[in-house]
């Protein structure tokens, strides 16, 4: 294997692939602050609608603050708050979890908004000149943390781009690399497929378990997820049932064996290839591998959905050569060749494993260029307690 990977190894063993200084703030009323210091700098920034409350949704949206705070991709953290109870448990959190760096700019000891923005700035631009003094060195291979992700699919999804990102996730895992599969909806219908090909039974229950507590949780709201229909977006594309769906989305985890499954924003403990218990909607979906401390994702699209991350630099796979053609700013490779009939499937996952190389190493992707850093926090409850 001529390739090689250069990275950033952090304090706790983690390495990143960026060196990114993220502003983030922990209330939603800071998020225009933070877009403005993200607008005036090299800093990378998120928003949200979190406003600090403590309800039954904090503990998911707790974990995935600090997971995403300390992604290994990020070299410092400037935290704008406000002084609510739960900000401090965010990030001593996320200083236990991995963050080296960080500083905590609070608007209720300053008084003033601008002052927020003016000591904000200069302490992104101070982290930015440190960061770019820290040079690249070798990594091994389990560094690589990888997300497999598909949003918008088609009618190709299944044949191109989804087999082939397969091709590089199973070469990624052979190597020692981690590689995780979300997006429980989008099993649905193919879950026995994915348990058969794990390591042990009890791996394999956890799929099957992982897919009927969401279908228990649907089916209370009287919802019935197997007899429904793809999104409207997928019908266009082609796409006729949920189980058509699910079949081309497993796809993207290639052959290997699956090593275990995880919870929502949970990390890996060691390398191979996992299942996450993730949402659907794809924003919520690359958030939460982030926040899981994965470090770089492929998303294959066949309508060209434009989602990126803050942190997380996202590839994005065209599964029609007629969509890349016609929005190129926003994709990365084109696996609609397969159907062309100009590549085979192996040569564009080859094409994919060597893109997700080039990107580990520092090549910006189509949405790092278009300053793609989308953030959604996940909730299940939206009960306030009292």
């Amino acid at each position: 294997m001529s390739k090689s990977l250069t990275g950033y190894p952090r304090a706790d063993g983690r390495v990143g692939f960026r060196n990114q200084v993220l502003v983030m703030p922990l209330h939603s009323a800071l998020c225009a602050t933070a877009r403005r210091i993200s607008e005036e700098s090299a800093a990378v920034a998120i928003t949200h609608d979190w406003s600090g409350e403590i309800d039954a949704d904090f503990a998911r949206i707790f974990k995935v603050m600090t997971g995403f705070a300390a992604n290994p991709n990020i070299f410092a953290t400037i935290f704008l708050t406000l002084g609510t109870p739960g900000e401090l448990e965010i990030i001593d959190k996320s200083k236990s979890i991995g963050l080296s760096n960080s500083t905590i700019v609070n608007v209720s000891e300053i008084g003033s908004m601008e002052l927020l923005y003016e000591i904000a700035l200069k302490e992104a631009i101070s982290y930015l000149a440190l960061a770019d003094q820290v040079a690249r060195v070798s990594v091994p291979w389990s560094s690589l943390h990888l997300g497999l992700e598909c949003g918008g699919s088609d009618a190709l999804s299944g044949i191109t781009a989804n087999p082939a990102l397969g091709v590089a996730s199973d070469m990624l895992v052979e190597l020692g690399a981690v590689s995780v599969l979300g997006e429980t909806t989008e099993i649905l219908g193919a879950e026995h497929l994915l348990a058969a090909r794990a390591l042990d039974p009890n791996v394999g229950k956890q799929i099957i378990e992982t897919v009927a507590r969401y279908e228990r949780s649907i089916n209370y709201e009287g919802i019935d997820m197997r007899g429904a229909q793809p999104s409207r977006g997928n019908i266009e594309g082609g796409l006729t049932t949920l189980e058509e769906k699910s079949l081309g989305a497993a796809k993207k985890a290639g052959s290997a064996p699956f090593t275990g499954v995880l919870e929502y924003a949970d990390p890996a403990p060691k390398p191979g290839l996992y299942f996450m218990d993730t949402p659907g909607h794809d924003i919520e979906q690359l958030t939460g591998f982030a926040a899981a401390g994965i470090n770089i994702v492929v998303f294959t699209s066949g309508r060209g959905t434009p989602t990126g991350s803050a942190v997380v630099p996202t590839i994005k796979v065209s599964t029609n050569t007629q969509m890349a053609l016609s929005i190129p700013d926003l994709i990365d490779l084109n696996a609609g060749t397969i159907a062309d009939g100009t590549q085979t499937l192996r040569e564009v996952g080859e094409l994919i494993f060597n893109e997700i190389v080039d990107v580990a190493n520092g090549k910006l992707t189509a949405a790092e260029l278009g300053r793609h850093q989308e953030f959604s926090l996940s909730r299940m409850y939206g009960t306030q307690i009292n």
